[in-house]
């Protein structure tokens, strides 16, 4: 797994496609993500004996991990531009790394 939580993302596909925030979760078995305030869907709570009030909450909805790429900090077309990332050792630790420039993250 290339991408971690915190890591801002861009959405390459979908309905929010262009869109970016960062990842607030990751599963690992479905490999899906959900991003802060990205692919937002309307949920309603039925009422049961503890709240007596049914309700109606905004809350993300999770987006494959294949349509997510991480935002560049320094790329040479401009700032903000999504990209590949890999893994190479450095001094013996694993570190990640842009596949277009070369440069880690």
């Amino acid at each position: 797994m290339k991408l971690r939580k915190n890591d801002e993302v861009v959405i390459l596909a979908g309905s929010e496609k262009g869109k970016s925030g960062f990842i607030i979760k990751i599963d690992n078995k479905t490999n899906r993500v959900l991003i802060k305030d990205v692919n937002m869907v309307t949920k309603h709570i039925k009422p049961t004996q503890e709240k007596t009030e049914g309700s109606i909450e905004q809350k993300e909805a999770s987006i494959h991990i294949s349509n997510v790429a991480l935002k560049t900090k320094h790329s040479k077309k401009g700032v903000n531009e999504p990209t590949k990332i890999g893994y190479k050792l450095v001094d013996g630790k694993k570190v990640r790394f842009e596949r277009k420039t070369g440069k880690e993250v």
